[in-house]
């Protein structure tokens, strides 16, 4: 099963890099002149969203200086264990839903403390490539066209990421151990 989803994983990026442009050529779309408006649009979206950025990273950056985070796993960690989820990634699973870029030092951080071939790295590399950073994309994205009710965006946004932490773990036991 590992090796077979090692090939597959090969040939998904190119498949999609080849495939794409020749499906709007194919459609008569002009590829090249709607990617030229695209990068313009998510040009003039970034510099929108620059405000609510440094707002996010900020407060991350507050919290894990604090030592909020170390508390919060000590807390947590007795639950954790008994739900058959390592406490070692709860950093992962509370730093990912709000920045992309803290839970990227979260995993580099595991990495230097555990190693890169570590279970933890394994389930915390797999948090991050399979969830979402719930409150960057409400408070950024959200933010940027005025949407003020996020009604059940929130919601269901945490539930997805709940379900990817667990499959994460779920998926790395089976495949990995």
């Amino acid at each position: 099963m590992r090796d077979a989803i090692e090939i597959f994983s090969l040939f998904v990026l190119p498949t999609f890099i080849i495939f794409l442009p020749l499906y709007g050529l194919f459609k008569r779309v002009p590829v090249y002149e709607q990617f030229v408006v695209g990068a313009r649009e998510g040009f003039t979206t970034a510099v929108n969203i620059i405000p609510y950025l440094v707002a996010i990273l900020f407060a991350m950056a507050m919290f894990s200086a604090s030592g909020a985070m170390d508390m919060l796993t000590d807390l947590l960690r007795p639950a954790m264990q008994a739900i058959g989820i390592p406490a070692e990634i709860l950093p992962m699973a509370l730093i990912r839903p709000l920045t992309g870029s803290g839970s990227q030092g979260v995993l580099l951080d595991m990495v230097q403390r555990y190693g890169a071939n570590s279970f933890f790295v394994h389930i915390a590399g797999t948090i991050y490539a399979s969830t979402e950073t719930t409150f960057y994309v409400l408070a950024v994205y959200f933010g940027a066209v005025n949407i003020k009710k996020t009604r059940h965006a929130l919601p269901a946004g945490l539930i997805a990421d709940a379900a990817g932490v667990i499959l994460a773990v779920w998926l790395v036991r089976w495949l990995v151990h």
